[in-house]
């Protein structure tokens, strides 16, 4: 199950009011809600309150049938957060900018997008290496992911040296790139 399908079931939780859903959406993100409300002038007690109406809101568009989370849950309950945060800032005059400027402040569209075209990126990514078949995956997972040197890749994939190793991962990334690329031109 991937990630975008375990925040659908997250939010027909919170929609349903299942408390297991709810405690996970507050484990999972309130830490980031409170580092952005004290980081920019705020306490430990107005992180709690501004994610709470946070989650009211999500609440509510949860409940909604025809509501469609179209980019991940933090990137909306961020965007959702930093909004109500800066609104309170500027009411409490801590934050000088007119409210109608806020908007251009915090451009949440654009946010999304961006967030989008990275997840469909990695989408791109993921369905790439799932067709460059052996050893390519497990050589550039080795590098990259599990952060392993030449050396020990050599060892673990028969290599000769670590020079023979890079060669190869060479090799395979270029042959990464191109199915990459290929399906970014043909829009798959």
């Amino acid at each position: 199950m991937n990630s975008l399908d375990q925040e659908k079931i997250l939010l027909k939780g919170l929609a349903d009011e299942d408390k297991t859903s709810i405690e996970r959406i507050y484990r999972d993100h309130y830490n980031m809600i409170k580092s952005l409300v004290i980081n920019n002038s705020g306490t430990a007690d107005d992180a709690a309150d501004i994610f709470q109406e946070a989650m009211i809101v999500l609440y509510e568009k949860a409940k909604l049938d025809d509501f469609a989370l179209n980019c991940q849950l933090k990137t909306f309950i961020y965007s959702i957060c930093k909004r109500l945060w800066l609104k309170k800032l500027q009411q409490h005059n801590r934050f000088t900018v007119q409210t109608d400027s806020i908007e251009e402040t915090v451009p949440v569209e654009e946010e999304i997008e961006n967030h989008l075209k990275k997840q469909n990126d990695f989408t791109l990514m993921e369905n790439a290496m799932s067709k460059i078949g052996e050893p390519c995956k497990s050589l550039l997972e080795a590098y990259y992911i599990q952060m392993k040197h030449m050396q020990e890749i050599a060892t673990s994939f028969g290599y000769t040296n670590a020079d023979n190793a890079k060669t190869q991962k060479y090799k395979c990334l270029v042959r990464l790139k191109k199915l990459f690329f290929a399906q970014y031109k043909n829009g798959d």
